[in-house]
């Protein structure tokens, strides 16, 4: 879902915009742990994607 906030709307309209996109239940970050199988350590991985930058 997108919500598009444009410049120079109202404090209330912002408000009632992201009330009206809350979660209500919460966000279950357990169901995620665990999925992703990496070969490389991640530190490993973040040096690489430094060393792409520069």
């Amino acid at each position: 879902m997108v919500t598009v906030i444009k410049q120079g709307i109202s404090k209330d309209s912002i408000r009632k915009l992201l009330n009206k996109i809350q979660i209500k239940e919460g966000f279950d970050a357990k169901k995620y742990c665990g999925t992703i199988k990496l070969k490389e350590q991640p530190l490993t991985i973040q040096k690489q994607l430094r060393d792409e930058w520069s």
